[in-house]
């Protein structure tokens, strides 16, 4: 009969732990609405661990490049910045807008419990963080080209003529991450950068639309996201290398914000402080690397994107983007580059 006893306690001990595991976030309600820049399989599959996560909590995603998620948020802020938006958190590209936004009064400040473990500088306050790394590299077929045939540098990837019409980037009017590039490579080389690119006849396209000429031979090199390129070479044992510049890599830390509550669609900010913490979890981390190919915040943090190299690594070659001259610049550089290279 003890014995007996002693096995209906302990199942009724497992029981009462799986339901309060199973139940940790079943008192997070309602619905969020997030803008992000994260692409469609990433943010897709995020949306499936969050139903998981928080059963009782409906979470929609809302997609377009960084760029074109700015344009709609001015349309909704209105020209005197007091319109709420169709959101609740944005998870976009480059923390330059985090920093706009904030000055706009329009982002929730809230303690982060992973704060002192991020590898990357956050707003004190409180407004935003950084929450997955984005690495703007060079890639190339080593099926068409040999490594003797390309660029080291980003800066011989824009003058080195025997290039031209063989490159490709992303659009830094639409993408912020191509944005950031652009950013970065201005401050550093100056806005003749632009110059060179559009004496090379750089194409301006989608990623997808840069790898396929990779892979047929039609671009030598093309700038373009790492992640970009692991994604490919994991889920189609694709051939295509990144090439990690000599004058630096560019890191781009995306920040998570998350919308004041008087001006967010759902007005949730349990909810959104809830996810948030979620996405800086070991899970959550997990996800962001091995799902998105990104790399993560949290310092020593063990897995790296597929194919990839250390992250610590990558913070000791990156060239550095000065975020507030990106963010107090941004008009003169979309002129710049339109002037320099769409003209």
């Amino acid at each position: 009969m003890k014995k007996f006893l002693v096995i209906v306690l302990a199942l009724a001990m497992l029981m009462s732990l799986a339901s309060t595991a199973l139940a940790v976030n079943e008192d997070v309600e309602g619905k969020i609405t997030i803008y992000t820049s994260m692409y469609k399989q990433v943010y897709t599959g995020m949306k499936e661990v969050l139903a998981k996560e928080f059963p009782n909590l409906e979470v929609e995603f809302y997609y377009a490049g960084t760029g074109t998620l700015i344009s709609q948020i001015a349309g909704e802020m209105g020209d005197d910045h007091t319109g709420a938006l169709g959101c609740d958190m944005l998870l976009v590209a480059e923390p330059a807008y985090s920093l706009e936004l904030k000055d706009y009064g329009y982002l929730h400040s809230f303690d982060l419990g992973a704060k002192d473990k991020l590898r990357f500088p956050y707003d004190e306050e409180g407004y935003w963080y950084p929450v997955r790394v984005c690495n703007m590299v060079l890639a190339y077929n080593p099926e068409k080209y040999t490594p003797d045939q390309l660029p080291k540098t980003f800066k011989a990837f824009a003058e080195d003529t025997s290039l031209k019409d063989k490159i490709s980037m992303g659009n830094p009017l639409t993408s912020g991450t191509a944005f950031a590039g652009v950013s970065a490579l201005t401050s550093k080389y100056g806005f003749e950068y632009l110059d060179a690119l559009r004496a090379n006849n750089v194409m301006i396209e989608s990623g997808s639309t840069a790898l396929a000429k990779l892979e047929s031979g039609e671009c030598k090199v093309i700038m373009i996201l790492e992640e970009s390129v692991l994604t490919k070479r994991k889920n189609d044992g694709s051939k295509l290398a990144c090439i990690y510049p000599e004058d630096g890599n560019i890191l781009i830390p995306s920040t998570c914000m998350i919308v004041a509550e008087e001006k967010s669609a759902n007005a949730n900010l349990e909810a959104c402080e809830a996810v948030a913490e979620w996405l800086y979890s070991e899970a959550g981390q997990n996800f962001i690397v091995k799902e998105g190919e990104m790399h993560s915040v949290i310092k020593d943090f063990p897995a790296i994107p597929y194919d990839s190299i250390s992250t610590d690594d990558l913070i000791k070659t990156d060239m550095g983007v000065d975020w507030e001259r990106t963010y107090h610049d941004r008009d003169k550089i979309n002129d710049e580059w339109n002037n320099r290279v769409t003209k």
